[in-house]
């Protein structure tokens, strides 16, 4: 799924979503969910615990992409725009298809012909490619934190929510 992508342009933002879960998400679910399961909380519990940690991984998997973009090497420990020397055709890079539609081209070749990762890093760069994952990545921290609302005020529902500020601000 990671090397895939969809040809239909409606179908890849959906494709992205779902390989963002499976890659980075469902580890962050299953692991919040598996606490509660081990402290024998309920059902609806586990459920909220789940969702939890499948929201903060897609916001930490977002901030990720957005960041291979805004940050150098140095921050990073990779190279800037590594996703796309990787053919991979993250968030950024499919809200700037909005804005330039000439990108559908090279996201079905996998931006492999000479000139593809810099004519894309550049039209992400003047695009709102970057805005909008950055606000896709705080909707999906806000659904994070919503998710466990209901629990009583304790320090770890604090660190919890604490911890979505600190995915949406990481600068690595």
């Amino acid at each position: 799924m990671q090397m895939g992508s969809k040809k239909e342009e409606k179908e890849r933002f959906s494709h992205y979503i779902q390989k963002t879960f499976k890659k980075t998400a469902s580890l962050i679910a299953y692991t919040c969910k598996a606490v509660t399961y081990l402290a024998t909380a309920d059902a609806e519990l586990q459920k909220a615990a789940f969702e939890y940690g499948k929201n903060l991984g897609i916001a930490f998997q977002l901030v990720d992409d957005l960041l291979d973009f805004v940050s150098s090497q140095a921050e990073l420990g990779k190279p800037a725009a590594n996703d796309l020397k990787l053919g991979l055709a993250t968030a950024p890079v499919l809200f700037a298809c909005e804005k330039f539609p000439e990108l559908n081209e090279m996201i079905i070749r996998r931006f492999s012909e000479p000139g593809d990762v810099e004519k894309t890093y550049d039209a992400v760069m003047k695009s709102d490619g970057l805005t909008h994952t950055r606000m896709l990545a705080q909707q999906h921290a806000d659904e994070a934190a919503r998710h466990i609302s209901n629990l009583r005020d304790t320090p770890e529902k604090q660190a919890l929510l604490m911890l979505c500020d600190m995915v949406l601000n990481r600068k690595k």
